[in-house]
């Protein structure tokens, strides 16, 4: 990162941070794109046994990625302020934290999952494919939280280009092994959707080892010699992350994990139904890289900038993201108004799953235009370490409006299984609201401190 003077000038910078996020969200998250596209392809109960274990494993991932998430806007507000000696030690904790969740998830998931999935009303086949999906995940979750961590301090130098140099890198290797594992090409086994479980778990291994080699060997990386000198673990470091990262990480997995809820409730329609909702929400979720690309460059923008007290060009930053969010969302809404039928077919050769994809898809329009104005925001008060007030924003917006309005009108009306998408709407536009407000009270509270200085 570095100080700009114009609004031409942030804008050029910040596309050049955004752009390269992009390409690497929509690189990891082509990742599970493949695992669902290639499974959707072995047959629909392949496809409804790796959604059913998505749904499951992706809030709880994408949360405990959340709490990792806290070193961006550190290490971003330590540069900023020139204290980068500070940076490796920071580092270093994270390390360790991710080693501890690690562990941590895969003792939790070897004593509840099986209990989990046996609550649930599926189909035996099903069952076993989201279970063998989960088990082979569990082969890579070390590398995968450890990369997280990697990625974030590469990220938050402004460096975002290496982080996409990597993903570009891994993806064709994910997409060779899904092709060996899930179809038992070459003479590897025919593991149907839990091959891709493998799959993306050797993935993982390859970025981690990719990430160690570049921090160490490449600049500007090197010059911080993150692996130069032991650090002990600090609790007391750990307390300064987690307050931070908690309330990120939470706040994640109560938007992911509403998802993630509408799942498994629908479990209660037949496997058609469930193959098209996860179609259609995979469609939408790939869609919403480009809003959540924008949030993490705006963390990285908004706290440089917050790191050297200058407040205003924090707040520019902010605008600039939120307006590139809406244009690309717009946009997004009319490509699926013209071409659903192309988006249903990737996913499934069944003539009933693409007809209700191409009705699911209908509703993930509205999704857009949400997540266009809330990831942006989310990301710029990461940037300014206003994380608390935001967490509990997304617990009531989603599980307090979104999930009972979804379930009353999906119960209770015509709507049926399209009810609950109504209801994600619900809590999807009430969440870009008060986050709206929230961010300008931060910046009208940053100003006048500024003026008072």
């Amino acid at each position: 990162m570095e100080q700009t003077q114009t609004i031409q000038q942030k804008f050029l910078l910040f596309i050049k941070l955004v752009l390269p996020l992009l390409v690497t969200q929509i690189g990891l998250y082509a990742m599970n794109f493949l695992d669902t596209v290639m499974s959707g392809h072995a047959g629909p109960k392949q496809l409804a046994g790796v959604a059913i274990g998505s749904s499951i494993w992706v809030p709880v991932f994408t949360g405990l990625s959340g709490i990792l998430m806290a070193l961006t806007p550190i290490v971003s507000q330590l540069n900023g302020a020139g204290k980068r000696e500070k940076v490796p030690y920071s580092v270093i904790q994270s390390i360790y934290l991710a080693f501890a969740l690690s562990f941590a998830v895969a003792a939790i998931g070897f004593l509840l999952l099986r209990p989990i999935l046996n609550a649930m009303d599926l189909d035996p086949q099903v069952r076993e494919v989201a279970y063998g999906y989960l088990r082979a995940l569990s082969f890579g979750m070390i590398p995968l939280f450890l990369y997280n961590v990697l990625r974030c301090f590469i990220d938050a130098l402004g460096s975002t280009r290496v982080s996409m140099l990597i993903t570009l890198t891994a993806l064709p290797i994910n997409g060779i092994f899904n092709y060996l594992f899930i179809f038992g090409k070459f003479g590897f086994p025919e593991l149907g959707g839990v091959g891709s479980g493998y799959a993306s778990a050797l993935t993982y291994w390859f970025i981690t080892f990719m990430a160690i080699y570049i921090i160490h060997k490449k600049q500007p990386f090197s010059e911080y010699q993150v692996f130069g000198k032991f650090y002990p673990l600090s609790l007391a470091a750990w307390k300064s992350q987690l307050k931070i990262g908690l309330p990120i990480g939470f706040s994640i997995f109560f938007e992911t994990s509403i998802f993630a809820a509408v799942t498994l409730l629908m479990s209660s329609f037949n496997t058609v139904t469930i193959a098209a909702h996860q179609s259609a929400l995979n469609f939408a979720s790939f869609l919403y890289m480009l809003p959540l690309s924008i949030s993490f460059a705006l963390t990285i923008a908004v706290g440089f900038e917050v790191g050297a007290n200058r407040y205003k060009d924090a707040k520019q930053y902010s605008y600039l993201g939120i307006g590139t969010a809406v244009i690309l969302a717009l946009l997004c809404a009319g490509a699926l108004l013209i071409f659903p039928s192309q988006v249903a077919f990737m996913y499934s050769n069944d003539s009933e799953v693409i007809h209700l994809t191409k009705h699911f898809l209908l509703y993930a329009i509205f999704f857009q235009l949400s997540d266009a104005i809330a990831a942006p925001i989310q990301g710029a008060l990461r940037g300014y370490k206003d994380v608390n007030v935001t967490l509990v924003l997304s617990l009531i917006s989603y599980w307090v409006i979104g999930l009972p309005v979804g379930y009353v009108l999906a119960n209770h009306t015509s709507l049926e299984a399209f009810g609950y998408w109504v209801g994600l709407i619900s809590g999807l536009a009430m969440g870009a609201v008060t986050l709206y407000f929230r961010l300008a009270h931060i910046q009208k509270k940053q100003t006048k401190t500024a003026s008072s200085q």
